[in-house]
């Protein structure tokens, strides 16, 4: 399976720290946030990347190279200004091949097993939802006993910005500047889309007081986890 990370997003809400590095570039716990994305992928076996970018792209190709220090092959979908979440995948689409593959959002962080995502046969997308978080309240879309997603109905979730998704998702479209979740709601309401809720951990990393909360989270179980390690022996 190809895997994508969309990283093309401009981070407004994060200035000034992105006024000069790219959302994804921005550091928790000492590592790029997109970083951990990268070593999850490679950890559960999916070492062919796609990343999109636009805002001050050449920084994260610089940064990544094209992936071999982190064990996996990277490509890159370079786009002169941001094409929102669904013009960005759909113009990556030769890149990704004619088989499902897995997006995740450059901009969140979770320890959610990526390994254990399926796409069923006959399904255009599968979600990974969260409960929701302070910020966003009322929720994305609608998730049933049997993991059927819907635009509407209860109880209501979060998107967490991971799914799997068959190209034909995307057929009809056109290149340009669109967004996914109306190509999302239009699949589930003819029955295509199913997805799970996560209950771990899942930080959506849209200001600077939520980067430095996660920063904090993470430097605590660093910090734990030293403290537990057996001396070294002499």
């Amino acid at each position: 399976m190809q895997a994508m990370i969309l990283a093309a997003g401009r981070g407004n809400r994060m200035r000034p720290l992105t006024d000069h590095t790219p959302k994804p570039l921005l550091k928790v716990a000492g590592k790029p946030l997109i970083v951990y994305h990268i070593e999850r992928l490679e950890a559960v076996g999916i070492r062919d990347l796609v990343i999109n970018h636009a805002h001050l792209g050449n920084q994260i190709e610089a940064a990544l190279g094209d992936g071999n220090r982190f064990g996996v092959s990277i490509c890159y979908s370079a786009e002169s200004q941001a094409l929102e979440t669904g013009g960005g995948i759909f113009k990556a689409l030769p890149l990704l091949g004619s088989m499902p593959f897995l997006v995740i959002n450059g901009d969140i962080w979770s320890d959610c097993d990526l390994s254990r995502l399926t796409l069923a046969d006959g399904d255009l997308a599968h979600l990974v939802l969260v409960d929701n978080p302070p910020q966003h309240p009322a929720g994305d879309f609608a998730l049933d006993s049997s993991r059927r997603v819907y635009p509407e109905g209860a109880p209501r979730y979060t998107f967490s910005g991971i799914g799997l998704y068959h190209p034909d998702l995307f057929k009809g479209c056109t290149a340009g500047t669109f967004p996914l979740a109306p190509i999302l709601r239009q699949a589930m309401l003819a029955g295509q889309v199913s997805g799970q809720r996560h209950q771990g951990q899942w930080f959506d990393i849209g200001t600077p007081e939520r980067l430095d909360d996660l920063n904090r989270r993470l430097r605590r179980v660093e910090t734990v986890l030293n403290n537990s390690s057996p001396p070294p022996k002499h």
